[in-house]
């Protein structure tokens, strides 16, 4: 029963050195990209632990469009479905946004020392640095900010 388990892994491997070998190239020349191990719905924060590496042909068309490092999509949010053993387009993650759209957040006003707290609807998501439109809860008039990284928006010179 155990040698029932190795045989999907075993042809795989094998495909892989024949499309190698059917193309001249070492497992050297091949590029090794980061694939999920799992599927990966939108919205999920990529983990190391949902990738594992696969080895493409040298020659495989469109490799530039694909993230080539580990790092570049740990920490970040698919923004579409990903499939298992496929490689991950650069445009299929996002960083991980603070302030959602429709969230109620704090919105901090600073006009030289005086500092006002009210809370706001955004109207746009936006991660840290990302400038977004809310509306102040208080007025119903729209504003725009500065998402901080603790998912506040500050407001400068009022």
């Amino acid at each position: 029963m155990r040698a029932i388990s190795l045989v999907p892994q075993w042809i795989a491997t094998l495909a892989i050195v024949a499309t190698i070998g059917c193309t001249g190239a070492t497992a050297d020349e091949a590029k090794r990209l980061p694939v999920p191990a799992t599927t990966i719905y939108p919205g999920d924060m990529i983990r190391e632990e949902l990738l594992t590496d696969r080895l493409f042909a040298p020659n495989m068309p469109g490799a530039a469009a694909f993230v080539a490092d580990k790092a570049a999509v740990v920490g970040r949010v698919a923004r579409r479905t990903l499939l298992p053993s496929q490689p991950i387009p650069i445009n299929a993650v996002e960083d991980q946004k603070a302030v959602m759209r429709g969230s109620v957040v704090k919105v901090v006003i600073e006009d030289g020392g005086l500092s006002i707290v009210t809370y706001g609807s955004s109207l746009q998501a936006g991660g840290p640095g990302a400038t977004i439109q809310l509306r102040n809860l208080d007025t119903g008039v729209i504003i725009r900010g500065v998402v901080q990284p603790d998912g506040t928006v500050r407001i400068q010179n009022g």
